[in-house]
């Protein structure tokens, strides 16, 4: 098993200052996926319960010189402390700073190693950053755990597969930063968010407790996927009221969601994502949040990042 490249200057901004501190707010551990084509950070997919959370990147994206081989289809899969990984990152910006000097050559290499760790008479696996400057040089060891075992690896492989799985109606959230405020002021009123995405570009939020409830609504929003026109007649009724007829027609979807896994999603904005994406799978069991990047300059989709949450629907019996 083994697995080197080399970071591309890119790739180390992105992950240290947008993408590491963003995954953080999910969890702190995390298990890094390593493919031939994709790197990914996965949260909590081999769990029934919780946010799962999904980061990819095309390999090229982040490396070159990209170097790896396993017994397992070229596939290496282990948990990682997210905290340590970003402290590591910043051992080597530090290194990098000095090397803007043209006449320097710096070399950002990450590998996979086994070494033995003060007081052990085992070795360990360790993420390994190497920085060579013009100057100096700095190694910085990231513990690991245990490689996945091949059946460990392919049973997160289809947990990843299933996770990847898309409503088939999507709409484009409104600004991050008004939405992220709408739920930090009524957080403390429940734990339990309802949610409806309609074919017709509406997206409903609603919080309630024994003595109030609050909701919004945003409405003609952009569609992705399945699209139906709204109808004339619906003119006039409360949002609650229009959202329901929308289901009972097929029209839209609602569910129930844990807010504070709500929450940790919209943490995503801080890996400062050119737009978001809501939707509800077609048997109503999660809700799934889409952040969606830009090629520099342009509006097309840079299709070499992919981040997205899908959060477990509540029973509704559960609020």
């Amino acid at each position: 098993m083994k697995f080197r490249a080399f970071l591309t200057d890119d790739g180390v901004h992105l992950l240290d200052k947008r993408i590491i501190p963003a995954l953080e707010k999910i969890g702190r551990i995390s298990h890094m996926y390593l493919t031939r084509d994709h790197a990914f950070f996965l949260h909590n997919l081999l769990a029934a319960d919780g946010l799962h959370s999904v980061a990819q990147f095309r390999q090229q994206y982040l490396f070159h010189d990209y170097r790896i081989s396993s017994q397992n289809d070229d596939r290496i899969a282990f948990s990682i402390d997210l905290t340590l990984l970003r402290r590591a990152l910043r051992s080597i910006l530090a290194i990098y700073a000095e090397s803007r000097n043209p006449a320097s050559v710096t070399t950002l290499q990450i590998k996979l190693v086994k070494k033995l760790p003060h007081h052990s008479t085992q070795p360990s696996p360790f993420l390994t950053f190497e920085a060579k400057g013009y100057k100096s040089a700095v190694v910085h060891d990231v513990p690991i755990s245990k490689p996945l075992s091949r059946a460990d690896v392919q049973e997160l492989h289809l947990a990843l597969e299933s996770a990847q799985e898309m409503p088939i109606t999507l709409v484009k959230s409104p600004e991050l930063s008004s939405l992220q405020n709408f739920v930090d002021r009524m957080k403390n009123l429940g734990d339990v968010m309802g949610i409806s995405v309609s074919k017709h570009g509406d997206l409903h939020m609603q919080i309630s407790n024994t003595l109030i409830t609050v909701g919004a609504e945003f409405r003609k929003l952009m569609v992705l996927g399945e699209k139906a026109d709204a109808h004339v007649e619906d003119r006039g009724l409360s949002a609650q009221r229009r959202m329901e007829i929308a289901e009972t027609r097929g029209d839209a979807l609602s569910v129930q969601v844990n807010v504070k896994n709500f929450n940790k999603c919209l943490q995503y904005s801080l890996s400062k994502p050119d737009c978001a994406y809501f939707g509800i799978a077609p048997l109503k069991d999660s809700l799934v949040v889409i952040f969606q990047f830009f090629l520099p300059g342009t509006r097309q989709t840079d299709k070499s990042i992919s981040l997205h949450c899908r959060l477990p629907a509540l029973d509704p019996g559960s609020s």
